[in-house]
Order: C-alpha cells, then structure tokens, then sequence
C-alpha cells in the first residue's frame, strides 16, 4: 500500500512562504485525490486543501488564494506552496490519500 513522506519542515515570518512536499512510494499517486491537512495545538484536524486525479482542486476558505495545492505524478509527489503565512497557520501538515503521512511542522512568527 502507498506510503506517505512530507518533508518542507521551517519557521518563517508572517507573510513569508513555504513549500511542502508529499513523497508516495509503494504506489501511484496518479489516480487518487489526494489532500493536505494540519492540526494546530489544541485544535482538531482540518483539511486545507485537496487535489483530485483531474487536476482539480479545492481549498479551505482560510487559505485561498493564500496556498496552492499540486502534484507531479512522474515524481510521485504532492507539493503545497504557502504564501501570505500567517499565524495562525502555524500547526503539523499532513498529506493524506487514505493514509497519512508523519507531518512536519510549519511555525509563523
């Protein structure tokens, strides 16, 4: 079964930007929707953002506009770009397809 490795871990200033990045191993991302999520310190898990096989993609309200969600499925790997950070984006991310990655930490200050 698919595998999950996020990576782009970092602190930033707000306003400042990140790239994460979700490595698949074990099989292809190609046809599956795929999705980043992220828990804040004593908050539930959220969804952010999703990417269907398609193409097509969809956003929570708090980061549109803000982040943007891509995949490259010749690298088998999902990317979220993050720009505008604020702090309140400040929690773990995880990338998910069924199964969730380890997450990596994202800090705005």
């Amino acid at each position: 079964h698919v595998q999950l490795v996020e990576s782009g871990e970092g602190s930033v200033q707000v306003g400042g930007s990140l790239r994460l990045s979700c490595v698949a191993s074990g099989d292809t991302i190609g046809r599956y929707c795929m999705g980043w999520f992220r828990q804040a310190p004593g908050k539930e898990r959220e969804g952010v953002a999703a990417i269907d096989s398609d193409g097509s993609t969809s956003y929570a309200d708090s980061v549109k506009g803000r982040f943007t969600i891509s995949r490259d499925n010749a690298r088998n790997t999902l990317y979220l770009q993050m720009n505008s950070l604020k702090t309140e984006d400040t929690a773990v991310y995880y990338c998910a397809t069924g199964v969730w990655g380890q997450g990596t930490q994202v800090t705005v200050s």
